[in-house]
């Protein structure tokens, strides 16, 4: 059954009815699907409609205006339009504007499907922005300038129902959203982009988080649209929450009352939580409410206390106690980074080596704590560091250095550690000095430890585990006999018997005949293949280890490698250093990455993770079961080919074929990648080659309009030595053939999304942060590199000379040369 209903206004008699006054501002005016003179007779209190559920009323073959003006027509059995927020929270007014998440002790919303689609209207407003001025007059062309008298009324209406019809377009993503949001003056458009950001997976939203901060640092209309999500986005999670604090420190400037500081600051002082629940907290029990102290955190910062990541929360997962929920993760980044500015002071690089190991076991003493690696993104928390499996990466000036974590993933229903739990509660009725007798509410006063002191005088008693009544000869002979030759080994003796009395349900029971084993194990032949010890290069040996023998051996000797949520991760620490432009990179190396598989292109690149603390600081994921050209050629003293023949077979077994084509299909896709974004600074250094012989670059430290020192040396498109093309069996040979087809279809496929990459790149040129984009050209170049005028024939005879290029260049040549002579890297 059909029902005549116009789509603005009420169904009132059009004789009795007038135009109301009140018109809030329309930011797209869908008045004129009523007609061009107006709106129809019987069209009443005139409310900010959502514009979608006026899409939803227009049949997809009929056009928004009919010819004779009349009102259009629709059945009446529609669906509801959908909301950006979840069912379960109210919506408010018709004219609410942006629903920004609860305060107080509302509940909070559970986070939107990644299926939802926003409907709210176009021109709503932004609760949330206190200092915003008034709105303007509520007149139709308030925020939309009326269109050019050349222009008719029809097809200005025709085009914005074009683009509300993109932008509810299943077509419609993330990247496209960002775009128009960047590109829109429309405040109105901006803001219904901004609320269309709640119906997108947060994976998505997060990709484009350097952006998203930029666009909030620099441009202060979107920074008002942007606001709402992001302060919902800090609610839900402790990490958004930390990485928008850290992209805006690294990018923000040195106003004080800039809107990007003021965000930046409530963030760290924890002015944005979580709303506090309603009801019982099944996580802490009645008996731990009646408690009167109070969390405080007093030991975070202090490494000698042994709790300084502690924050002294007393609830379980779900925290009502006010403790810091952020303060101890920055801690810990903050004792990281910390090292590696007093690693860059010490010139002798196996002294480094030293130093570090007795930082990180001092830094081990904290651990099992509530704090976790941001590179990995599965919930998780740290359990321990073990030092000597840490090493100082080789560098001339910095000390960045990587070192390997335990951590237990919390998404299952695996009890935590004790020490991760929170302190039992006192009985009723009874001393509270008797039953504080656990580590968790005992906070020892330990001494002063000096970093690089020995630790004979400690008292390990202090430190008071569950079971401390109940200690066995044998672990007082694992305590006493451990082997401590230097003050290193009795620091890491020390670590090790913290984690295990204070960390673990079990009691310490180690006899002298486990000991015995471990030590086997640590001085056991090394596999074969294995690298020597370089005191040029004390990360070689390190390196090499493959990752699946590292995490057998690491988890047989933990004491929390039973637990069926342990994991090994990696992680570099670097100071000193600008990973702003790195991080850019990494974020282009995964756009590329996902086109080309998009497209089914062979083309394999290996993106990693790169966090950036500040402007100087950040965190790099590090590169699993890989070596540098440079070790291969200096531990090996072989070529390329040789070393592939080496580990994988002679060249006519499958394993070399394998590693062969693997090795092919990553070379094509960082010439091509190289080529688009002007990598420089290619030494051998900074080139890997995995143990599948997949070659990765590293090191994006200049792209685009910079070199290092700005010569301009490097004039290749890419590197490519005869080496490369001696593992391709030749210039003649299928394999260098398949290789310049790959790099063809590579740049077809880019190509093809190339505005996709290219946005990435505009939006952070603004506030000229990053010196490679400074140059006037360098967006302009980077499109220009696409070459989307060109036919693929031609195409095909630009890919030829750019091979042609690469492999008979002099500048790669020279280059490599003089690495070898100021660096010494072959």
């Amino acid at each position: 059954m059909l029902e005549d209903v116009p789509v603005h206004g009420s169904r009132t008699d059009s004789r009795s009815s007038k135009q109301n006054a009140h018109q809030r501002n329309f930011s797209l005016d869908f008045r004129h699907v009523t007609g061009a003179n107006g709106p129809p007779a019987g069209c009443g209190h005139q409310r900010n409609r959502s514009l979608d559920s006026v899409l939803q009323r227009i049949p997809e073959d009929m056009t928004p205006t009919s010819p004779e003006g009349a009102p259009l027509r629709m059945p009446l059995e529609v669906s509801a339009p959908r909301l950006a927020l979840p069912p379960e929270v109210p919506t408010g007014s018709d004219d609410s504007g942006i629903h920004t998440p609860p305060d107080g002790n509302d509940e909070e919303r559970p986070p939107p499907p990644a299926a939802a689609r926003s409907r709210e209207s176009l021109d709503s407003g932004n609760p949330e922005d206190t200092d915003k001025p008034p709105d303007p007059p509520d007149t139709p062309d308030t925020i939309v300038d009326p269109p050019p008298k050349t222009v008719s009324a029809s097809e200005t209406s025709r085009n914005k129902d074009f683009l509300l019809r993109l932008f509810e377009s299943k077509l419609f993503d993330m990247s496209m959203a960002i775009s128009y949001l960047f590109n829109s003056k429309e405040p109105g458009v901006q803001t219904y982009l901004a609320n269309k950001l709640f119906s997108f997976p947060f994976e998505d939203v997060d990709f484009y988080l350097p952006q998203l901060s930029t666009m909030y640092i620099e441009m202060g209309d979107v920074a008002d649209v942007l606001r709402p999500y992001l302060v919902y986005r800090c609610k839900q999670s402790a990490e958004f929450s930390l990485r928008l604090a850290w992209l805006l420190t690294a990018f923000g400037g040195d106003a004080k009352r800039s809107k990007s500081t003021k965000l930046k600051d409530s963030i760290l002082a924890e002015e944005i939580r979580p709303a506090a629940r309603r009801g019982h907290h099944r996580s802490q029990s009645d008996a731990s409410a009646l408690r009167l102290a109070t969390p405080t955190g007093r030991h975070l910062g202090d490494l000698a206390s042994g709790r300084a990541f502690d924050s002294g929360c007393l609830c379980g997962e779900q925290c009502s106690c006010g403790a810091p929920r952020l303060a101890p993760q920055t801690q810990f980044l903050n004792a990281l980074t910390n090292i590696g500015r007093r690693l860059a002071s010490v010139a002798d690089k196996e002294r480094r080596n030293g130093h570090l190991r007795a930082e990180l076991a001092t830094l081990d003493l904290n651990l099992p704590a509530k704090v976790w690696l941001p590179l990995h993104h599965k919930p998780h928390y740290v359990l321990r560091i073990p030092p000597h499996t840490a090493a100082v990466l080789n560098s001339k000036d910095k000390a960045p250095y990587i070192m390997y974590v335990e951590v237990l993933e919390t998404d299952g229903h695996e009890a935590l550690p004790p020490r991760l739990l929170p302190p039992a509660p006192p009985a009723p009725h009874s001393p509270p000095i008797r039953h504080t007798k656990s580590e968790e509410n005992l906070v020892p006063e330990w001494p002063a430890l000096s970093l690089y002191s020995a630790l004979d005088d400690v008292d390990t008693g202090d430190c008071w585990s569950h079971y401390d009544e109940d200690v066995t000869p044998q672990a007082m002979l694992y305590v006493d006999r451990a082997p401590a030759p230097d003050s290193l080994s009795q620091v890491s003796a020390i670590s090790a018997l913290s984690t295990s009395s204070c960390g673990s349900k079990e009691s310490v029971a180690v006899g002298a005949g486990e000991v015995r084993r471990r030590l086997a194990d640590a001085t056991q032949a090394p596999p074969p293949n294995a690298f020597k010890h370089d005191p040029a290069d004390p990360s070689a040996t390190a390196l090499k280890e493959s990752w699946e023998s590292k995490l057998d051996r690491m988890r047989s000797t933990s004491p929390y490698g039973h637990y069926t949520g342990w994991r090994l991760l990696g992680c570099i620490v670097k100071v000193g250093d600008d990973l702003r432009q790195e991080m850019l990179a990494a974020q282009l190396l995964r756009r590329l990455q996902a086109l080309w598989d998009l497209e089914r292109v062979p083309l394999r690149l290996h993106p990693y993770e790169i966090l950036c603390l500040d402007k100087e600081s950040g965190l790099i994921q590090p590169v699993l079961n890989s070596v540098s050209l440079h070790q291969i050629k200096k531990q090996s003293g072989a070529s390329l080919r040789a070393w592939l023949a080496l580990e994988h077979g002679p060249p006519t077994s499958e394993g070399f074929l394998r590693a062969q084509t693997n090795f092919v299909e990553s070379a094509a896709a960082y010439a091509l990648t190289s080529y688009l974004l002007q990598l420089k600074d290619r030494h051998n250094g900074n080139i890997l080659l995995d143990s599948a012989g997949h070659i990765i670059h590293i090191d994006f430290g200049f792209i685009f309009s910079i070199s290092p020192k700005n010569l301009g040396f490097e004039s290749s498109p890419f590197k490519l030595t005869q080496e490369f093309v001696e593992v391709m069996d030749g210039e003649n040979s299928d394999m260098f053939r398949y290789f310049k087809i790959l790099i063809f279809r590579g740049l077809i496929a880019a190509r093809k999304h190339c505005d996709q990459i290219i946005h990435i790149v505009e939006l952070m040129r603004m506030g000229g942060q990053l010196a490679c984009l400074r140059s006037s050209s360098a967006v302009s170049s980077f499109r220009a590199r696409f070459h989307q005028g060109k036919t693929e024939p031609e195409l095909q005879s630009l890919v030829d000379r750019l091979v042609r290029d690469a492999l008979h260049s002099i500048s790669t040549r020279l280059y490599d040369n003089y690495q070898y002579y100021t660096n010494g890297i072959l």
